[in-house]
Order: structure tokens, then sequence, then C-alpha cells
């Protein structure tokens, strides 16, 4: 079984649902993910991701394989602007 078509032929959704399991530390029923799911569902996310998507966030992986690691500046640059709630001192 070649690794590297599995990943070429994985539909999304099931990329999707591997990406959650990571994140949320189980599967969609509830199970929790042992240690070596965890550790293999990582490095079938980052391949996913290094093959099909093209990304440049903060932290993901390159279509290169590498991690992409944005400045503190350039975040800061990123986020510029963008206003997610304003409080005025009367308020509290």
């Amino acid at each position: 079984m070649d690794l590297h078509k599995i990943i070429d032929d994985m539909p999304e959704e099931v990329y999707l649902r591997m990406r959650s399991a990571m994140e949320l530390g189980k599967w969609e029923n509830g199970v929790a993910l042992t240690d070596e799911q965890r550790e293999h569902a990582l490095q079938v996310v980052m391949l996913y991701q290094a093959r099909h998507l093209e990304q440049t966030d903060h932290f993901t992986i390159g279509s290169e394989g590498q991690i992409n690691e944005l400045s503190k500046s350039e975040l800061k640059k990123q986020f510029k602007g963008d206003t997610i709630a304003e409080f005025k001192q009367d308020e509290f």
C-alpha cells in the first residue's frame, strides 16, 4: 500500500474528520484517540495539507512540506484593522 497514493486519493471529508479528531483528541463518536492513532492521524493530516492545500497561514504545512512560521510583525500586519470587539469603560 503506497501512502502517497492514499493521500492523493483521500477525499476532503476524510481529511476534515481526521483533523477534527486531532484537534479534539477524540473521534466523532466520542471515543478518545490512542497515542498511536493521534500520531498517525497527525502524519496523515500534515501530508494531506502539504499535498492538497496551498497554505501560508502561521504554523501550517506548506507545499514543500515545511512548517510556515510567520514573524510577529507579519502576524500583526495580517490582523491589522481587524477588530473583534470593542468595549467602553462604562460598560463594565
